[in-house]
């Protein structure tokens, strides 16, 4: 059954919700003293730092790495802050920006229309709402977005406490197909859409001030309608790149005026309005598990450059 959000209009002036009570994922435990000087650099301690922080809820795994690496997580007493770092979910006492994280939380699973003007950050904002804000789980998980919906697009976001399954969903080589509902600024000409097809280089900047160029391709592109003021298109891709959508259409000169996202994998928004949610139902977990488990893409070798 769908869940309105009970703050979906607030008045100007009103601060946003505050985020929900500590629950899965936090422990309200006192934190303990210090109890191993370990080294973390040994692989047979257990699994990686930032996959452990992931499972349990704490951000994605990219996050959980820049909050490592920022030293905000402690382990057994000790600050780690280098990358990689192996942990025993068993034994070690892990603190986070000086909360206790539990790491045998109920996995949850959450579909959530995302309205306008609604951003997908775990960061506290004084002045805009966040997506987890529009959720008030009853098992009291902290969860977190897996992937993002820039403030001015709408549609379909998964929230989950999954680490596993939210590294998947955004990992470009597992292919997952996401739709968009599209409307921008003219018309495109045929031109246009035969190289909006095609694909087109976009550089994406990566740690430590690296730039990235790649080739954005949208696996299908169909005309909705098409006028002299906009063009309303439908859109899927099966790569997640930051603000793709707006970035190649831009390229064009035909700017983003609405964006929704529709669909991704096998979930799709049939039955929600904007700020409503609902938990995924076992068919549809076990629906996006197969998907996520079947072999990745590989990526092709790259050609042998002949000297003349």
């Amino acid at each position: 059954m769908p869940h309105d959000d009970p703050n979906q209009t607030p008045e100007p002036g009103i601060p946003p919700s505050p985020p929900p009570p500590i629950g899965g994922g936090w422990s309200t435990e006192p934190d303990a003293e210090p109890v191993s000087s370990d080294s973390f650099q040994d692989a047979a301690r257990g699994d990686r730092l930032q996959k452990i922080l992931s499972s349990a809820g704490v951000g994605s795994r990219r996050a959980c790495e820049e909050l490592i690496l920022a030293g905000e997580v402690i382990v057994n007493g000790h600050i780690v802050k280098t990358l990689p770092a192996w942990v025993d979910p068993a034994r070690d006492h892990i603190v986070v920006s000086g909360q206790s994280v539990r790491t045998n939380a109920p996995l949850v699973y959450v579909l959530l229309f995302k309205p306008r003007g609604v951003i997908c950050t775990n960061a506290p904002q004084e002045d805009r709402r966040r997506a987890i804000d529009l959720v008030a789980h009853p098992k009291g998980v902290r969860l977190f977005p897996v992937g993002r919906l820039d403030v001015d697009s709408s549609g379909l976001l998964v929230l989950t406490n999954d680490g596993a399954i939210a590294a998947r969903l955004t990992h470009p080589r597992y292919g997952i197909k996401k739709e968009y509902e599209v409307t921008v600024r003219g018309e495109l000409t045929d031109k246009e859409l035969k190289r909006l097809r095609r694909g087109m280089m976009l550089a994406d900047r990566r740690a430590r001030g690296r730039v990235h160029v790649k080739k954005a391709v949208a696996s299908k592109v169909e005309v909705l309608h098409r006028d002299r003021d906009r063009t309303r298109l439908n859109i899927i891709l099966s790569e997640g790149r930051n603000r793709q959508v707006r970035r190649m259409m831009a390229r064009l000169g035909h700017p983003v005026r609405k964006l929704r996202r529709l669909r991704i994998g096998p979930l799709n928004l049939k039955g929600l309005r904007p700020g409503q949610w609902r938990d995924l139902t076992p068919w549809e977990v076990e629906q996006l598990q197969a998907v996520l488990n079947r072999e990745p893409r590989q990526t092709p070798p790259r050609k042998n450059l002949k000297q003349k």
